[in-house]
Protein backbone atom coordinates (compact mmCIF):
# COMPACT_ATOMS: atom_id res chain seq x y z
CA UNK A 1 0.00 0.00 0.00
CA UNK A 2 1.10 3.18 -0.85
CA UNK A 3 1.90 5.76 2.12
CA UNK A 4 -1.64 8.09 2.73
CA UNK A 5 0.59 11.20 1.70
CA UNK A 6 0.76 9.41 -1.82
CA UNK A 7 -2.59 8.68 -2.15
CA UNK A 8 -4.21 9.97 -5.14
CA UNK A 9 -7.30 12.39 -4.68
CA UNK A 10 -10.07 11.23 -6.49
CA UNK A 11 -10.71 12.17 -10.05
CA UNK A 12 -14.66 12.40 -10.33
CA UNK A 13 -15.68 14.19 -7.13
CA UNK A 14 -19.43 15.62 -7.54
CA UNK A 15 -20.59 17.90 -5.53
CA UNK A 16 -23.40 16.10 -3.56
CA UNK A 17 -26.82 17.04 -2.80
CA UNK A 18 -27.15 18.67 0.81
CA UNK A 19 -29.86 19.85 2.58
CA UNK A 20 -29.49 23.17 4.35
CA UNK A 21 -25.63 23.20 3.44
CA UNK A 22 -25.08 19.77 5.48
CA UNK A 23 -25.02 16.87 3.43
CA UNK A 24 -24.58 12.83 4.80
CA UNK A 25 -22.19 10.51 4.32
CA UNK A 26 -22.56 6.58 5.92
CA UNK A 27 -19.41 4.54 5.90
CA UNK A 28 -18.37 1.07 7.52
CA UNK A 29 -15.23 -0.26 7.99
CA UNK A 30 -14.72 -2.66 10.29
CA UNK A 31 -15.92 -1.25 14.33
CA UNK A 32 -17.61 2.11 14.29
CA UNK A 33 -15.60 3.33 17.76
CA UNK A 34 -12.27 3.63 14.87
CA UNK A 35 -13.74 4.61 12.47
CA UNK A 36 -16.07 7.67 14.34
CA UNK A 37 -12.89 8.62 16.23
CA UNK A 38 -11.08 9.15 12.70
CA UNK A 39 -13.65 11.51 11.06
CA UNK A 40 -14.76 13.63 13.89
CA UNK A 41 -11.42 14.75 13.73
CA UNK A 42 -12.40 16.56 10.08
CA UNK A 43 -12.64 20.20 9.19
CA UNK A 44 -16.25 20.34 7.85
CA UNK A 45 -17.49 17.49 9.53
CA UNK A 46 -20.41 19.10 11.96
CA UNK A 47 -21.15 15.25 13.71
CA UNK A 48 -20.49 11.96 13.10
CA UNK A 49 -22.47 8.99 14.86
CA UNK A 50 -22.22 5.27 15.73
CA UNK A 51 -24.83 2.82 14.09
CA UNK A 52 -26.02 -0.12 11.87
CA UNK A 53 -26.82 -0.02 8.23
CA UNK A 54 -27.77 -2.94 6.00
CA UNK A 55 -30.10 -4.70 7.93
CA UNK A 56 -33.27 -4.69 9.39
CA UNK A 57 -34.48 -2.26 12.45
CA UNK A 58 -36.07 -5.26 14.58
CA UNK A 59 -31.98 -6.54 14.08
CA UNK A 60 -29.98 -2.88 15.01
CA UNK A 61 -29.15 -3.94 18.45
CA UNK A 62 -25.16 -4.45 18.93
CA UNK A 63 -25.67 -7.56 21.04
CA UNK A 64 -27.78 -9.33 18.17
CA UNK A 65 -25.96 -7.49 15.18
CA UNK A 66 -22.73 -8.94 16.94
CA UNK A 67 -23.71 -12.47 15.70
CA UNK A 68 -22.97 -11.31 12.52
CA UNK A 69 -26.21 -13.01 10.69
CA UNK A 70 -28.64 -9.87 10.67
CA UNK A 71 -27.19 -7.99 7.50
CA UNK A 72 -25.92 -5.20 9.61
CA UNK A 73 -22.67 -3.63 9.23
CA UNK A 74 -20.88 -1.54 12.21
CA UNK A 75 -20.96 2.10 10.80
CA UNK A 76 -20.83 5.46 11.12
CA UNK A 77 -23.06 8.59 9.79
CA UNK A 78 -21.04 11.34 9.04
CA UNK A 79 -23.05 14.53 8.87
CA UNK A 80 -20.82 17.36 7.07
CA UNK A 81 -20.14 20.91 5.26
CA UNK A 82 -19.75 20.00 1.53
CA UNK A 83 -18.32 23.32 1.31
CA UNK A 84 -15.64 22.42 3.51
CA UNK A 85 -14.79 18.64 2.43
CA UNK A 86 -16.27 17.32 -0.39
CA UNK A 87 -17.46 13.40 -0.54
CA UNK A 88 -14.27 12.78 -2.72
CA UNK A 89 -12.27 13.78 0.35
CA UNK A 90 -14.46 11.99 3.03
CA UNK A 91 -13.62 8.31 0.70
CA UNK A 92 -9.86 9.37 0.44
CA UNK A 93 -9.81 9.42 4.43
CA UNK A 94 -11.77 5.65 4.53
CA UNK A 95 -9.36 4.11 2.18
CA UNK A 96 -5.82 5.62 3.40
CA UNK A 97 -6.78 5.51 7.13
CA UNK A 98 -9.94 4.63 8.85
CA UNK A 99 -9.31 1.10 7.71
CA UNK A 100 -8.09 -1.86 4.87
CA UNK A 101 -10.33 -1.97 2.17
CA UNK A 102 -9.14 -5.36 1.35
CA UNK A 103 -9.95 -7.59 4.46
CA UNK A 104 -13.31 -9.04 3.76
CA UNK A 105 -15.33 -9.43 6.74
CA UNK A 106 -12.73 -8.22 8.79
CA UNK A 107 -10.52 -5.44 10.47
CA UNK A 108 -7.54 -5.90 12.81
CA UNK A 109 -8.94 -8.20 15.57
CA UNK A 110 -12.50 -7.76 14.74
CA UNK A 111 -14.10 -10.58 12.42
CA UNK A 112 -17.36 -10.82 10.96
CA UNK A 113 -19.83 -9.78 8.40
CA UNK A 114 -20.53 -6.86 10.87
CA UNK A 115 -17.24 -6.14 10.21
CA UNK A 116 -17.23 -5.41 6.19
CA UNK A 117 -16.42 -2.54 4.31
CA UNK A 118 -19.20 -0.99 2.74
CA UNK A 119 -19.84 2.52 1.26
CA UNK A 120 -23.70 2.77 1.47
CA UNK A 121 -24.37 5.59 -0.67
CA UNK A 122 -27.61 7.81 0.01
CA UNK A 123 -27.81 9.50 -4.01
CA UNK A 124 -26.41 8.53 -7.59
CA UNK A 125 -23.36 11.09 -6.86
CA UNK A 126 -22.37 9.41 -4.35
CA UNK A 127 -22.75 6.18 -5.73
CA UNK A 128 -20.89 7.84 -8.92
CA UNK A 129 -18.25 9.16 -6.62
CA UNK A 130 -17.94 5.93 -4.93
CA UNK A 131 -17.44 3.34 -7.45
CA UNK A 132 -15.30 5.65 -9.61
CA UNK A 133 -12.90 6.33 -6.96
CA UNK A 134 -12.60 2.68 -6.33
CA UNK A 135 -11.86 2.00 -9.92
CA UNK A 136 -9.36 5.17 -9.51
CA UNK A 137 -7.52 3.18 -6.96
CA UNK A 138 -7.59 -0.26 -7.82
CA UNK A 139 -6.00 0.86 -11.26
CA UNK A 140 -3.47 2.63 -9.74
CA UNK A 141 -2.10 -0.96 -7.95
CA UNK A 142 -2.81 1.34 -4.66
CA UNK A 143 -3.25 -1.82 -2.47
CA UNK A 144 -1.21 -5.49 -2.77
CA UNK A 145 -4.70 -7.15 -2.51
CA UNK A 146 -7.90 -6.39 -4.23
CA UNK A 147 -10.28 -3.74 -2.68
CA UNK A 148 -13.70 -5.79 -1.27
CA UNK A 149 -15.77 -2.83 -0.30
CA UNK A 150 -19.12 -3.27 -1.72
CA UNK A 151 -21.38 -0.27 -2.34
CA UNK A 152 -24.69 -0.70 -1.56
CA UNK A 153 -27.75 2.01 -1.41
CA UNK A 154 -28.65 3.47 1.89
CA UNK A 155 -31.99 2.02 2.74
CA UNK A 156 -31.49 3.10 6.57
CA UNK A 157 -29.11 3.96 9.09
CA UNK A 158 -30.12 2.97 13.07
CA UNK A 159 -28.41 4.77 15.47
CA UNK A 160 -26.17 2.24 18.55
CA UNK A 161 -26.63 2.51 21.68
CA UNK A 162 -25.69 5.24 23.75
CA UNK A 163 -22.58 3.61 25.38
CA UNK A 164 -20.92 3.58 22.27
CA UNK A 165 -21.25 7.21 21.09
CA UNK A 166 -17.83 8.98 21.25
CA UNK A 167 -16.16 6.05 22.82
CA UNK A 168 -12.47 6.46 22.00
CA UNK A 169 -13.17 9.66 23.62
CA UNK A 170 -14.45 8.42 26.47
CA UNK A 171 -11.82 6.13 26.88
CA UNK A 172 -8.74 6.60 25.92
CA UNK A 173 -7.10 3.97 28.29
CA UNK A 174 -8.49 1.72 26.88
CA UNK A 175 -6.96 -0.87 25.26
CA UNK A 176 -8.17 -1.69 22.21
CA UNK A 177 -8.58 2.19 21.38
CA UNK A 178 -4.73 2.85 22.03
CA UNK A 179 -3.89 -0.29 19.90
CA UNK A 180 -6.47 -0.20 17.06
CA UNK A 181 -7.92 4.02 17.06
CA UNK A 182 -5.10 6.20 18.82
CA UNK A 183 -2.62 5.54 15.41
CA UNK A 184 -5.28 6.08 12.73
CA UNK A 185 -6.27 9.48 14.43
CA UNK A 186 -1.95 10.37 14.62
CA UNK A 187 -1.97 9.33 10.76
CA UNK A 188 -4.52 11.57 10.01
CA UNK A 189 -3.08 14.49 12.10
CA UNK A 190 0.24 13.61 10.29
CA UNK A 191 -0.23 13.18 7.04
CA UNK A 192 -3.33 15.09 6.20
CA UNK A 193 -3.34 17.93 8.56
CA UNK A 194 -5.46 20.42 5.77
CA UNK A 195 -8.09 18.53 7.00
CA UNK A 196 -7.61 18.67 10.55
CA UNK A 197 -9.15 20.45 13.47
CA UNK A 198 -8.47 18.38 16.49
CA UNK A 199 -11.65 18.38 17.87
Amino acid sequence: MVSPEQFPNPELDEQVPSEGGEAIAVLAGGCFWCVEAVYKQLDGVTSVTSGYAGGTAETADYDVVSSGRTGHAEAVEVRFDPAKVSYGQLLKVFFSIAHDPTTRDRQGPDVGKQYRSVIFYANDAQRRVAQAYIAQIDRAKVFDAPIVTEVKPLERFFEAESYHQDYATRHPESSYIQYNDLPKVDHLKNEFPQLWTGK
